[in-house]
């Protein structure tokens, strides 16, 4: 079968026409016939070739003096009327004559010249991202495939007033610049939502919105159903863990979980649980969403890189997430890269990090376990001077776009200032999808720099190391150490998986120093002044007594007690 035919052109008296042959590219990518009828082509022979070709979409461009299209304009629908094919007829201008083109009614879509690939794509394939033709699809799969190959734009939204967060939800929603608003609650309703008596009158607000109860995330939910319909997620609770999942899945419809491995507990004080329990609690909570078919986010590598681990680390944690996650039965996985961490690091070894970060965990893939990638600027990086913010977002985003990502956790450029409020939620997204636009087709690979590239090998072959050393020094306790969470607190608890940052006490006892070095993060000999390898390093451990008795029975404290609701 013959595929539909597009044809394009400019008309009249204008010679531009590098719009016109680009919606014919985009075109061809969804399987449309295409072909260019070429510059300055007059009405008449326009309206003859159309009945010739009979085609199904006809795009016309004209880019000069808006009074100048009026009687171009008049002629072309005139003429259209006496057809013997009905095309759907498109039109691009800038936005002054495109004014004059869509006040006639006539064209069924009309471009302006501001509006990025996703928008013109989502209009070769019959869909509309304005939302007037109902909801979008309110699944992340579903979402990312009629959205493909323009990644989903992710933002991060909560201000200290409810009103406000619903009324900025609302604005958000309807600009059409954001895929998926990341609800940002206050840390009062992660931790203390089904306990309110122990909630902090002090600190509501503090960090994000204050929700009290179901009815609450329910309004926000609504807030966002106009425009182009934007998903909606949120950050795990930081207590009472699976009645917090469960609550989200209910009231927001919560598009993927997010949960870290080995924090929200004892180990950053976002939490009172002891580590060993955070962790089971992790992994069953992947679990809980798994057998739903909700995807999950594994928020751990870059929790580690903002506490100045070195890169290594960085590499073995988006490992061990993704190991974990594809244990507990995960099949669609959102690896989270964040850039930028520690905020000093130069952006070719950043990106060597980040590559062998997506190395490892992409070599877990396979039908069961599909991995999508979420790139994203660091918080540290960015500067308190906002123009100067800006700058730094897009340049962060074209570096990330080396990754080929599936998602982008677009940052305001406002944070290292103030919260993003709604008018920075939308520039920021306007930033990073100008740069989407540019790069999208045809950039330049970096990927392939001989340094970056020594530097991503170097780092997958230290992880593996250090994977190794922990598989082999914990085989006689554990058939699965990568999955044990009594493995990974107790690697933790000795400094086999360290970060400066961690508070040193009778509980963790590292001794990690790091440095950046060339502009990578690396582990750090004060003595001697001088880098170390991970072999180096674990040396300094046993030398300073963190792995006596390590792999010995008995040395790994019982298998953490868990509550009922874990059981559950």
């Amino acid at each position: 079968m013959r595929n539909k035919l597009v044809v394009a052109c400019s008309v009249g008296n204008c010679v531009h026409v590098a719009g016109g042959i680009h919606f014919l590219d985009l075109a061809a990518n969804e399987g449309y016939d295409t072909l260019f009828l070429g510059p300055a082509v007059a009405v008449a022979d326009l309206l003859r070739q159309v009945d010739a070709l009979q085609p199904e979409m006809v795009a016309v461009g004209y880019r000069l003096t808006p009074e100048n299209v009026e009687p171009i304009l008049d002629a072309l629908i005139e003429g259209a009327a006496s057809l013997h094919c009905r095309p759907r007829w498109v039109f691009g201008g800038t936005r002054p004559v495109a004014e004059r083109a869509a006040a006639r009614g006539f064209f069924e879509k009309v471009f302006f010249g501001d509006e990025d690939l996703d928008e013109s794509i989502a209009f070769l394939r019959g869909q509309d991202l304005a939302g007037h033709s109902g909801p979008a699809e309110d699944r992340l799969m579903a979402r990312l495939a009629q959205k493909q190959p323009y990644p989903l734009l992710r933002h991060h939204f909560g201000l200290p007033s409810f009103a406000a967060t619903e009324e900025g939800i609302g604005r958000i929603a309807r600009s059409g610049v954001l895929d998926v608003i990341s609800l940002g609650p206050d840390q009062n309703t992660q931790q203390f939502f089904f306990h309110p008596a122990q909630r902090n009158p002090a600190m509501e607000g503090a960090g994000g919105v204050p929700l009290h109860t179901e009815a609450d995330f329910r309004r926000l939910k609504a807030a966002s159903q106009q425009g182009n319909y934007p998903l909606m997620r949120c950050y795990s609770g930081t207590d009472d863990v699976f009645a917090f999942a469960q609550l989200l899945c209910d009231t927001i419809n919560n598009a993927w979980c997010a949960v870290p491995l080995c924090w929200y507990n004892e180990l950053d004080g976002r939490g009172t649980r002891r580590l060993e329990v955070s962790i089971v609690q992790a992994q069953q909570l992947m679990h809980w969403h798994a057998v739903r078919g909700i995807p999950v986010e594994v928020n751990e590598p870059h929790h580690w890189g903002l506490r100045d681990a070195h890169d290594v680390i960085s590499v073995v944690m988006a490992y061990l997430a993704a190991y974990n996650a594809k244990r507990a039965g995960v099949r669609d996985y959102v690896a989270q890269y964040m850039f930028n961490v520690p905020g000093s690091m130069g952006f070719a070894m950043d990106l060597a990090k980040a590559l062998a970060m997506r190395d490892l965990v992409e070599s877990l893939a396979d039908s069961s376990f599909v991995p999508l990638r979420e790139v994203r600027a660091g918080l540290p990086f960015l500067s308190s001077d906002l123009m100067a913010a800006k700058g730094q977002l897009a340049a962060s985003t074209y570096s990330a776009m080396a990754l080929s990502p599936q998602i982008i956790h677009v940052v305001g450029y406002s944070e290292a200032e103030h919260a993003a409020d709604p008018d920075v939620v939308i520039e920021s997204c306007r930033i990073v999808r100008g740069v989407v636009r540019s790069i999208l087709y045809g950039a330049a690979d970096p990927t392939g720099d001989p340094i970056l590239c020594r530097r991503r090998a170097r780092l997958v072959e230290e992880a593996r190391f250090l994977l190794d050393f922990i598989c082999s020094s914990y085989s006689a306790l554990s058939e699965d150490p990568l999955g044990d969470a009594r493995v990974l607190a107790d690697c933790i608890h000795r400094g086999i998986l360290d970060a400066p940052h961690i508070l040193k006490n009778e509980r963790f006892h590292g001794i990690l120093e790091t440095r950046i070095i060339a502009g990578s993060c690396l582990a750090w000999d004060r003595r001697e002044k001088r880098p170390l390898s991970e072999a180096e390093r674990l040396e300094r451990l046993a030398a300073a007594g963190n792995l006596a008795h390590l792999g010995e029975a008995g040395s790994l404290s019982p298998q953490a007690a868990v509550s009922k609701e874990v059981r559950a």
